[in-house]
């Protein structure tokens, strides 16, 4: 694919490597459009199942997928000016989310409405395949990735706050399964793995601000600027 004039950082990498929270830091530091590609395969299983229908309907899954209109405004996921991003977030509609994203159709359709989100000054987009499939022309490709011990941890101490009762050993378990899924060969181009020419970014034992800042070199290497 033909690289774009408009820069794009392009993320991928595992569930609770971080890879969310650097890609929206990177959109602010670089004065960037921003777009969570799992969102989009969030809020079409959301708008599914308010509709009455089951997550297993892929007809309407595609309907969905061509009609749906979303603006996203930092993190922010506005839909008919309602912000459903602190609903969407949540582990529920990320398992919903995994279990229609490998539809061939679906994914063709979002795959529209992903690349149209390339618009001046800049973008980027972090989700499972943003490197591998959607945005091969992006002029940075990263790929975020934690011991999955460490990424239990993270989802932890998130499931601490909301008073969900999980154990560690129980989201290790939860962890273990989505990549396993997310990684699996029958899912073809939407499978996670890092592309060839990614940099590769263990996360593991490394905060934020530091992930950020190794994140931004990265970047800058690449010719991106703000």
């Amino acid at each position: 694919m033909k690289e774009t004039p408009t820069p794009i950082i392009a993320i991928d990498g595992t569930t609770s490597s971080g890879k969310g929270t650097i890609a929206y830091k990177l959109a602010e530091h670089f004065g960037f459009n921003y777009l969570n590609s799992g969102a989009l395969y969030r809020l079409i299983a959301y708008v599914i199942v308010q509709n009455g229908h089951s997550i297993n309907d892929v007809e309407k899954a595609i309907e969905t997928a061509r009609n749906i209109s979303p603006v996203f405004e930092g993190k922010k996921v506005i839909v008919e000016g309602q912000d459903i991003w602190p609903i969407i977030s949540s582990q529920e509609w990320g398992q919903n989310a995994s279990i229609i994203s490998p539809i061939p159709e679906l994914r063709i359709a979002v795959h529209e409405l992903q690349r149209k989100m390339i618009q001046h000054p800049g973008l980027v987009a972090e989700g499972r395949d943003m490197c591998t499939h959607v945005f091969t022309d992006a002029h940075a490709k990263l790929y975020l990735d934690a011991h999955i011990e460490e990424r239990a941890r993270r989802r932890h101490k998130d499931e601490l706050e909301k008073n969900t009762g999980k154990t560690l050993e129980d989201i290790i378990e939860e962890i273990r399964i989505r990549d396993e899924r997310d990684m699996h060969p029958s899912r073809g181009n939407a499978r996670l793995r890092p592309a060839e020419d990614s940099h590769i970014v263990d996360t593991s034992d490394m905060d934020i601000s530091e992930t950020l800042e190794k994140c931004i070199n990265l970047c800058r290497e690449k010719g991106v600027s703000i």
